[in-house]
């Protein structure tokens, strides 16, 4: 299980560092309208690093106790970090709010294939995904109040 988990920990890093770097908070990000029900900045970061823990340990725990499932839990795990990789830079570094929101319900998809496809294989690693399931539902709706009360965006993501 050591393996498994220092890899599975050293992808989730990875994936987090992707965001961190495109997730710059700054004129831009507060000039914009946001919902009263918006989470305070702080929040985001402890729970992105939480939710990436409990991924880590899914993976782990999969590839452990589904070894004849390995190409199956690697292809998933691959497709939402993927997805989630391509969120924070849609959303932050090219400003586009509205391509972010086109693109979270493939995040939340692909976190929904994760339960699917693991629940057979490990029901605690497909459990361990729920939070991220949850939290990438209340971003979806977050991310839909900011288009809808910032759009339309211009070419360069700025709210015209």
């Amino acid at each position: 299980m050591t393996i498994p988990l220092l890899v599975s920990a050293a992808i989730a890093v990875v994936v987090l560092g992707v965001g961190g770097v495109a997730t710059r908070i700054g004129p831009w990000y507060y000039a914009l309208h946001k919902p009263r029900w918006n989470p305070p900045n702080w929040l985001f970061g402890p729970m992105w690093t939480g939710i990436a823990a409990l991924a880590a340990w899914s993976a782990a725990l999969a590839w452990v106790d589904g070894p004849g499932h390995h190409g199956r839990i690697a292809s998933l795990f691959a497709l939402n970090a993927a997805l989630h990789m391509a969120w924070s830079p849609l959303f932050f570094a090219l400003r586009r709010p509205d391509w972010a929101l086109a693109e979270v319900p493939l995040l939340w998809l692909s976190v929904l294939a994760l339960v699917v496809g693991l629940a057979p294989i490990s029901g605690v690693a497909a459990c361990l995904l729920l939070p991220y399931l949850a939290w990438v539902g209340v971003a979806a709706a977050l991310n839909l109040a900011i288009v809808r009360m910032n759009a339309p965006f211009d070419g360069v993501g700025q709210a015209a």
